[in-house]
C-alpha cells in the first residue's frame, strides 16, 4: 500500500514561491503516473498537475500554467510541485496522488483517475 505523504506548504506573499514536495512509502512510484489537486474551503477538488512515469511528458491546468512545474525523482520516490509568482487564488490545500491502476478512459483531471493519495498541505498567500 502505497503511502504519500507532502510538506512544503505554507504561507507567502504574493508573487512569492513554494517548492511542494510528496515522498512515498509501502512501494514505489517509479511505474506511476503522478498529480497534484488543491482544494479551496467551500470548492471543489481541481486537478493542478500531472507527470507521466517517467516525467516525459507533464499537464497544467490552464490556471497554474507558465507559473508552476511539477516533476519526480524516481531514485527518492519522490515528486515535486515548484509554485512561483503565486497568487492569492492558489490558497488552498493540496494533494499529491498517484495513478496506479491501469490507464483508462477517466480524464486525467478527474480525481477519480487516482488511486492513492496524500492527505495535503496548505498553502496560502496573502495579498
Amino acid at each position: 500500500q502505497v503511502q504519500l505523504v507532502e510538506s512544503g506548504g505554507g504561507l507567502v506573499q504574493a508573487g512569492g514561491s513554494l517548492r511542494l514536495s510528496c515522498a512515498a512509502s509501502g512501494g514505489s512510484i517509479s511505474n506511476s503516473a503522478m498529480g497534484w489537486f488543491r482544494q479551496a474551503p467551500g470548492k471543489e477538488r481541481e486537478f493542478v498537475a500531472r507527470i507521466t512515469w517517467n516525467g516525459g511528458a507533464t499537464y497544467y491546468a490552464d490556471s497554474v500554467k507558465g507559473r508552476f512545474t511539477i516533476s519526480r525523482d524516481n531514485a527518492k520516490n519522490t515528486v515535486f510541485l515548484q509554485m512561483n509568482s503565486l497568487k492569492p487564488e492558489d490558497t488552498a490545500v493540496y494533494y499529491c496522488c498517484a495513478q496506479s491502476r491501469v490507464a483508462s478512459a477517466i480524464p486525467i483531471e478527474n480525481p477519480r483517475k487516482y488511486n492513492y493519495w496524500g492527505q495535503g498541505t496548505q498553502v496560502t498567500v496573502s495579498s
